[in-house]
């Protein structure tokens, strides 16, 4: 096993559809009217090789920094503006330990391929609130952001599954 392996096992992870791994670690007792939790958590671990691909949420996303190398989240907002966060630990080059990511929005997020003394890995906790659901949930398909957006059909490219 790889030391990437070794911890995505330790820490009880599984596969993502989105990409990276994850296990969902809180759910709210507190509920909103339509019976959906406030808020939900989980363990989110992205390797320089498997990214999270572009989605977009119907609830506001908190991203955390816990270990590894920083991690880029990419942004594409609604009238088309790319803008992205370097969540990591090295405030002195740009870094935050956390950020929001709001309704909405397309994103997805990248480790860099590691160069010597660099994890390869980044390991981040996410609470979205309210609390997340698949219907809340939507993976973007690469040509129709693409053709929508083709100012940004680089990064596009390279946080879409390709499709048949």
């Amino acid at each position: 096993m790889t030391s990437i392996e070794t911890k995505i096992a330790a820490l009880g992870l599984v596969p993502h559809p989105e990409g990276g791994y994850y296990r969902q670690t809180f759910v709210s007792s507190q509920t909103l009217p339509n019976g959906r939790p406030a808020a939900t958590s989980i363990l989110f671990l992205l390797t320089h090789d498997n990214s999270s691909n572009f989605h977009r949420l119907d609830a506001e996303e908190i991203w955390y920094y816990h270990g590894g190398d920083p991690l880029t989240v990419h942004m594409i907002d609604a009238l088309g503006a790319y803008s992205e966060i370097r969540i990591g630990p090295d405030s002195e080059a740009g870094q935050v330990l956390q950020a929001v990511v709001p309704p909405h929005v397309w994103f997805g997020s990248s480790v860099p391929t590691p160069t010597l003394g660099k994890a390869g890995w980044a390991l981040v906790g996410c609470m979205v609130s309210p609390g997340f659901n698949f219907a809340g949930f939507e993976l973007a398909d690469r040509a129709s952001l693409s053709s929508a957006h083709p100012e940004h059909t680089e990064i596009i490219g390279k946080l879409t599954r390709a499709t048949d």
